[in-house]
């Protein structure tokens, strides 16, 4: 009998290879795309060519508009990305986003009578967000089987988060290893509408670095040089 998983795909480089690994230990992939209005809007058509890449069971994109949440840089288009390192939690955090979307997928999980979510959260190379920890997934996991008619009956929903201890290198060795394409994936925040990456915010410098340190060849399409 197959089991099923539900992957919350974004487009980027992490939940791609969350992807990969997911298949690769024979899960039939379910992956959930979140449209929240975000700026860096590229990453949605990314998703997609991951998922066809993948040749998953199905791949839903749910559409949310939390472009009224004015406090993060994400969802507000007046309000610049940071390009610079900074001390504290960033402006690109986005309020609740990660428990939206595990919510989200927790309930299309419960629908296909699947027990298991994957999602790329990291707590090593990530920018601070309090919703990339480990100590808040066991949390949402606990709420998960306390606020389920699946985890009510004995199924208990398992969050996997494959990535959350590994550093950026590492995770792209990783999907490498699942011939992952990652010249398809979109991880900038302000990504042009070809998908070509700014080379300057945060999650740009992570991804080069995680490259180099590597040592195999960046292939992000960048605005500009990196």
């Amino acid at each position: 009998m197959s089991k099923k998983a539900v992957i919350l795909l974004s487009g980027g480089l992490d939940s791609a290879t969350v992807l990969g690994i997911a298949s690769n230990e024979g899960y039939d992939c379910f992956a959930m795309t979140i449209n929240y209005q975000q700026r860096h809007h590229a990453e949605l058509a990314a998703a997609d060519n991951i998922a066809n890449f993948f040749n998953i069971k199905e791949h839903k994109v749910v559409n949310i508009d939390l472009s009224w949440l004015k406090s993060s840089s994400l969802t507000n288009e007046k309000m610049d990305i940071p390009e610079t390192a900074s001390e504290g939690i960033p402006s690109t955090y986005v309020p609740a986003r990660n428990t939206i979307m595990m919510t989200l997928a927790m309930a299309w999980a419960e629908t296909i009578k699947s027990q298991d979510i994957f999602i790329g959260v990291n707590a090593v190379d990530y920018s601070g967000y309090p919703d990339c920890r480990p100590e808040y997934i066991a949390s949402f996991q606990k709420m998960a089987n306390l606020a389920t008619k699946t985890a009510i009956e004995g199924r208990k929903i398992k969050i996997h988060t494959p990535l959350i201890n590994l550093s950026k290198s590492e995770i792209i060795c990783i999907g490498k290893k699942s011939n992952i394409d990652y010249s398809s994936t979109v991880s900038c925040y302000q990504a042009d509408q070809d998908g070509r990456a700014c080379g300057k915010c945060d999650s740009c410098r992570l991804r080069k670095e995680g490259f180099k340190q590597a040592n195999i060849k960046d292939p992000t399409q960048y605005i500009i040089s990196a």
